[in-house]
């Protein structure tokens, strides 16, 4: 799995990201300051870092010239926006630079564009004998494809991500149609069945009684 670094102090900010990132089958890990996301980059390896540069303790350009010698790819996200720092933000090594407020798509699609040029691909994902490729949203049972609708891929991302976690119905739903619950589960349910049924879950995607559905891997 591809390992994501987010040193921000917002928690806002960052509880958006990681959990658009943890979506899009990404494992993420947050600082809130500089000098805990320079121990966590000591301690452990990741595939992108994610930078904001006004930070407690050492500032993002502290930082960057902390981990450069590392190679690992660095995007600032920050406030500042104006073309001077978005200069020197790219002078000083980010492989790319976001000015907030930004849109959770250009974020991800940017992440995604960095990552394909350090050749990085997210691995595939295998529970028995299915495989799903998150990139290419290519699912296959045997090494057989298995055509999905967007809304079942999404779901099953969403169950593969919680393996043995019992989730709620409106959380599943919630994840992922992208608006409220409001009590009708048809939608979900019947999208469930079409998972069971192409591949050939029945018996490994449970039912759980008044709460909703887990994935057992």
């Amino acid at each position: 799995m591809t390992d994501i670094l987010i040193v921000e102090d917002d928690d806002a900010i960052t509880d958006l990201v990681r959990m658009n990132l943890d979506k899009e089958g990404y494992r993420c890990t947050c600082a809130r300051d500089g000098v805990e996301g320079a121990d966590l980059c000591v301690r452990e390896r990741f595939d992108l870092i994610l930078l904001d540069i006004m930070l407690p303790g050492i500032d993002g350009y502290g930082l960057l010239e902390y981990i450069k010698p590392m190679g690992t790819p660095v995007i600032f996200m920050t406030a500042k926006g104006d073309v001077e720092e978005r200069i020197r933000g790219l002078k000083s090594g980010a492989d790319d630079y976001l000015a907030k407020p930004f849109q959770i798509g250009e974020l991800l699609a940017r992440v995604e564009a960095v990552l394909r040029r350090q050749g990085i691909r997210r691995k595939r994902l295998e529970l028995g004998d299915v495989a799903i490729d998150p990139d290419s949203r290519e699912v296959t049972k045997n090494g057989c494809e298995v055509v999905l609708t967007a809304k079942e891929f999404d779901l099953l991302m969403e169950l593969m991500q919680n393996k043995n976690v019992a989730l709620y119905r409106e959380r599943l739903y919630e994840k992922v149609w992208k608006e409220p619950f409001v009590g009708e589960t048809r939608t979900l349910d019947a999208h469930i069945q079409r998972l069971r049924r192409k591949l050939g879950w029945e018996e490994r995607i449970k039912t759980i009684f008044r709460i909703g559905y887990r994935l057992e891997g």
